[in-house]
């Protein structure tokens, strides 16, 4: 009985530590709060699937990013095809009425830049988000994408590089802090 609720209460902590980090990363990765938010539950189902298995050969952290990585990607393959195949008909657009003018062009920002990580590829978009919103460690980010540190130097060098030439800027400032909030 004490081994049940000590494994309940892992679970409990192993969520309430790491949901935000997973739904930000999921609602980076998608640019859609909805369908973070259902991969989220996949993560975590997957967690729950998968905790008798972990070897703690790295963090709880990694290891869950690491599913999230997997899901977020999956998910991606998943949706390509749908839209190949014109499965993907509705898009709900977020209302802008009501909205004060410096908070409207503040969200038009951030949905310009989102809809351009949504066109970059998806290695791309998962250092960018990694190590330029969520500000992870070079060997963090290594670690919960399966891939050396200098991959993650060379690719994150890229991914910025390429927003820039998408977004038409010379320098993109803040991207963490604007989108940690």
């Amino acid at each position: 009985m004490q081994d049940t609720v000590d494994y309940e209460e892992r679970i409990k902590a192993i969520y309430r530590e790491h949901y935000r980090d997973v739904y930000q990363y999921l609602y980076y990765f998608t640019g859609k709060r909805e369908h973070a938010e259902d991969l989220t539950q996949e993560v975590f189902i997957r967690v729950l699937d998968a905790l008798a298995r972990y070897e703690e050969r790295s963090s709880v952290k990694t290891w869950i990013l690491n599913i999230a990585k997997h899901v977020a990607i999956d998910d991606y393959r998943k949706r390509r095809v749908q839209t190949l195949f014109g499965m993907d008909l509705l898009k709900g657009l977020p209302s802008l009425l009501g909205r004060p003018e410096a908070e409207l062009a503040s969200k038009e920002e951030h949905l310009e830049i989102e809809q351009a990580m949504q066109k970059m590829k998806p290695h791309h978009r998962n250092v960018l988000i990694l190590r330029g919103i969520k500000a992870y460690s070079i060997r963090e980010t290594a670690e919960i994408l399966g891939t050396s540190e200098a991959k993650v130097r060379v690719d994150f060098h890229r991914a910025t590089k390429e927003l820039k030439k998408v977004l038409h800027v010379d320098w993109i400032g803040g991207l963490a802090n604007e989108y940690s909030k």
